[in-house]
């Protein structure tokens, strides 16, 4: 079985600087050398299996995988409620500087921070108001089974000032207004759900994997960075 290791990687700080952040890695000093970015808020909880068995799997085609963690994410200290689009951007940027990225991954919602020099793919890519639009539905059906009313125009006009909670996480003002018109990078490949075979697993309740759909995208990155 292949190994990875946890190592920490400077991530930039909203107001300067930088400060310690983890990175799960497979590296080997090998000249292909891919980026993952991975999905975000409740759907990095049931991605990030998956994601690493995908990075396991390059690991053994001989490609060195970064997977950093964004600030205010998993174990960061940094508060997420001050995170925004833009400081996310700058890191994504970063990471792929820090660890001579030729190529880049993004899994779903990752697409929007994907650093436009480099080459490379996201996967069952999303905007920014898709993801915003799944986090307040479900907010407000739980809302409603609780014996509250919640209007999902009021939600979001209230998150556009004043922030918001969102399935366990703290989404600042600046962070909810930028994501309302982000998009993915239009530098990347796309590759959609019925291209990797299998089903979304974004869309089940609890975090699971499935090792055909990782060959599938594994074989499908590394045929396409032996190609470039």
């Amino acid at each position: 079985m292949t190994l990875f290791e946890y190592i920490d990687w400077p991530c930039p700080s909203i107001n300067g600087g930088t400060h310690d952040e983890l990175a799960l890695v497979f590296d080997k000093g090998r000249q292909h050398r891919l980026l993952v970015l991975p999905a975000w808020f409740d759907e990095a909880n049931k991605l990030r299996r998956q994601t690493v068995e995908i990075m396991r799997r390059l690991d053994l085609s001989g490609i060195d995988c970064f997977l950093p963690d964004l600030a205010g994410c998993n174990e960061s200290e940094a508060p997420l409620a001050q995170q925004t689009l833009a400081s996310w951007r700058h890191s994504g940027t970063a990471a792929a500087r820090e660890f001579a990225a030729t190529h880049v991954f993004a899994v779903r919602a990752g697409g929007l921070i994907a650093p436009e020099e480099l080459p490379g793919w996201a996967f069952g890519p999303v905007t920014g108001a898709r993801v915003l639009r799944t986090m307040l539905r479900a907010r407000a059906i739980t809302a409603r089974e609780a014996g509250k009313a919640e209007r999902l125009e009021d939600l979001q006009n209230g998150a556009r000032t004043d922030g918001i909670e969102l399935a366990g996480w703290t989404i600042g003002a600046e962070m909810f207004r930028s994501l309302e018109a982000a998009t993915p990078s239009g530098e990347l490949v796309p590759i959609d759900q019925d291209l990797a075979g299998g089903t979304g697993l974004w869309r089940r309740a609890e975090p699971g994997e499935d090792p055909e759909q990782a060959d599938a995208l594994a074989a499908m990155l590394a045929i396409g960075i032996a190609g470039t």
